[in-house]
């Protein structure tokens, strides 16, 4: 009998069938699952109203660059109850629209499809919803698919965008527009939604002003998981707190993080360094350090706006500035670390879990500098050359002897050189990996790719070399609990008390710390001679070697990147609930013949109830940014705000999350991303806290003394 028939019998049974399925109970409850609808996009029938009161900075270059959608107001979804039969009739029609993802997946994405497929059905069941293969270049190839019910139904509330795949193509050529514009015409689409970051949604503001003369609109829909996409008027309200996907991954980065810390706390002897998406703005580090309280996480906007106070103020005795007092260095930062890693050590914890952001060294001063000047030797080397540098010099040395001589041309010829020697000694200094890296080649933005890099081990290799420095000076010891130290050392028949002032500094206290100058078997026993507890030609007693044994530590770390996984998670009931709204929204915009609008939900950090479907302008959220070594116009990324309520709470409880004391450490358990659950968080926790009102607080304490 071959292993064929043998095999046949066991994969046949009902059993081996129902569990080897490609779905289990889990995903049918999520593609059954009905996210709730916002009252007036349930009603059908709607109006667009402006919303005049919501002003934004009135930039020249977007008003040159786009005067067909500059003008646009922020608009609100409203029912509409008195609408006449011929208007009714009009917004009753069949439609035809296309979708497409642009950019990385983020969770939700299909849920936004789901909620603009219903919306489209619900109005005229005729109607047509095709999606481009592959993003833009199914747009620019006309590739595209109809939709259908089936297709939506299998992919409702479930991760990625394999529904229709996505892509990172740019359409930002006069001809690539012609060329979208002919495929939508081909189609007899009356419009387009584009489900993208900042790029993408900056690309639907340019697609939108040059549809909008053959009557084809644009919407688009804010995704990205780094939360970078925030939008606030002039006089601070809060029209898009977050995009979609944010709430999702920072879940799923934060699930995983959480197991770290009871591993790390159950074995003693790792420091897990877990890197998080996020290359410009730190918001998932943000809401991972707060979902998980980690001991130590770094907001890269922070690092930034560090001033060196007593620098500045001993350059200021002197009449002068000191301009490298503004931003942390590498060097200061990789001592921040060492001091609290010694710190738990202290207390017997030579364990953590720390959280840098991806992009955390673009925030480092003079790391900037050198991604700044190189971005522009390169752009410099393509333009005039007509050639590409990374094919130009493919080896780092290659790359390196340009720099060489560039910085030796610059000097004989310019008086203020882009790269000068200065440069090339510094950068020379840096670790052969660390320099491919910072010449690894650009993204399709003309971004430096910190993904590329090992951000974690240029920090942590700083780390390791002065925490062996302080090893060797005594300054790095794990703390001995007073009573392991006592029952140990009972236990072994040797009295505790009359061995502790020879080898701590304080024996009374909690946690022993061996003397600073004991740091070898030799000068232990000098210590021990010179205390009169033992004869020179004595040994040293064997259970006060192992005391002293497990005073020496040895530093340990596990480094991890989260990134993709969380990209490609399954959505939250939040995000779940949003980014079906966010679909219904995109539809009531288009079919009101809104463009260069992008779907928005005001007042996510309230109650459902309060939800409110709005369409903010696209053009008023653009400004100039270098990008590949010149000034374009794009959507400007939202930072993590220092004053904001989140991140004041973030750093006003990171001491206590530290726990460089004794007791247990304070790590939570955020749970598993779920999208039906009663236990499941509504919303992200930045998002929360950003929304205490502490002028009401006030109010209400003056008021009830």
């Amino acid at each position: 009998m071959t292993f064929e028939d043998a095999i046949e019998p066991l994969l046949d049974h009902p059993v081996t069938r129902q569990m080897t399925l490609d779905t289990n109970s889990e995903t049918k409850e999520r593609q059954t699952f009905k996210p709730r609808r916002i009252a007036v996009l349930d009603t059908g029938l709607t109006e667009m109203t402006d919303q005049p009161q919501y002003r934004f900075a009135d930039n020249s270059e977007a008003r040159r660059m786009l005067p067909g959608i500059i003008d646009n107001c922020v608009q609100k979804v409203a029912v509409r109850p008195d609408m006449s039969i011929q208007e009714k009739k009009a917004f009753c029609k069949p439609r035809r629209i296309g979708v497409v993802f642009s950019g990385g997946p983020a969770p939700g994405g299909h849920t936004v499809i789901a909620g603009l497929y219903d919306a489209m059905k619900t109005n005229h069941p005729d109607s047509c919803l095709y999606g481009f293969v592959l993003g833009p270049d199914g747009l620019l190839e006309s590739s595209c698919v109809e939709i259908t019910e089936k297709m939506v139904d299998a992919h409702r509330q479930m991760g990625g965008f394999s529904m229709i795949r996505t892509g990172r193509t740019k359409i930002d050529t006069s001809e690539k527009m012609d060329q979208a514009l002919k495929t939508c015409q081909s189609l007899n689409l009356e419009g387009i939604v584009i489900i993208g970051g900042d790029d993408s949604n900056t690309n639907a503001a340019f697609l939108a002003q040059h549809f909008k003369s053959a009557g084809i609109h644009v919407v688009g829909v804010p995704k990205t998981i780094d939360g970078d996409i925030q939008v606030k008027s002039d006089d601070g309200t809060c029209l898009l707190a977050v995009p979609f996907g944010f709430h999702s991954a920072a879940r799923s980065f934060a699930q995983n993080i959480s197991h770290l810390a009871s591993d790390a706390a159950s074995d003693v002897k790792y420091w897990h360094v877990c890197k998080v998406m996020g290359r410009v703005a730190s918001h998932l580090t943000l809401e991972a350090a707060l979902q998980t309280h980690a001991n130590l996480a770094f907001i890269g906007e922070e690092l930034a706006a560090y001033t060196d106070e007593e620098r500045l103020k001993k350059a200021q005795e002197t009449g002068e500035t000191d301009f490298t007092a503004f931003g942390i260095t590498l060097r200061h930062l990789s001592r921040v670390i060492c001091d609290a890693i010694v710190r738990r050590a202290a207390f017997g914890k030579n364990y953590g879990i720390m959280i840098i952001p991806e992009g955390i060294l673009e925030f480092i001063n003079e790391i900037q500098i050198f991604i700044i000047k190189l971005n522009k030797i390169i752009a410099d080397f393509n333009t005039i050359h007509d050639l590409d540098f990374h094919r130009t010099f493919p080896t780092l040395n290659e790359k390196l002897d340009y720099l060489r001589r560039i910085s030796q041309g610059m000097m004989d010829s310019h008086p203020f050189p882009i790269w000068n020697v200065r440069d090339d000694e510094l950068f020379n200094q840096l670790p052969d990996f660390f320099q491919a890296g910072l010449l690894v080649e650009r993204d399709f933005h003309g971004n430096f790719q910190f993904s590329q890099v090992r951000t974690e081990k240029i920090i942590m290799d700083m780390v390791k070399e002065y925490l062996g420095a302080l090893k060797e000076q005594g300054r790095y010891k794990i703390g001995i609990s007073q009573s392991y130290y006592q029952s140990f050392m009972r236990s072994r028949n040797l009295d505790p008390d009359r061995f502790a002032p020879a080898l701590f500094n304080d024996p009374n206290s909690v946690y022993l710390l061996v003397k600073p100058g004991i740091m070898s078997l030799k000068t232990l026993k000098q210590a021990l001679v010179t205390a009169g507890l033992l004869e020179p030609d004595q040994e040293i007693p064997g259970p006060v070697k192992e005391i002293f044994r497990r005073s020496e530590p040895d530093f340990k770390i596990q480094t991890h990147f989260y990134g993709y996984d969380g990209r490609g998670c399954d959505p939250t009931a939040f995000d779940c609930h949003y980014t079906y709204n966010l679909g219904m929204t995109a539809f009531h915009l288009m079919a009101h013949g809104k463009t260069g609008q992008m779907a928005a939900i005001k007042n996510l950090e309230q109650p459902f109830e309060n939800w409110e479907p709005i369409g903010i302008p696209i053009a008023r959220l653009m400004h100039l940014e270098e990008r590949k070594g010149r000034l374009e116009l794009v959507m400007e990324k939202s930072l993590v705000d220092l004053s904001s309520n989140a991140f004041r709470v973030f750093k006003g409880m990171r001491e206590k999350w530290l726990a460089a004391k004794p007791g247990a450490d304070h790590f939570r358990k955020p749970g598993p991303v779920r999208c039906d659950s009663r236990s499941a968080e509504d919303r992200p926790i930045t998002l929360t806290l950003n929304a205490i009102d502490m002028r009401t607080k006030k109010r209400s304490n003056d008021q009830n003394p």
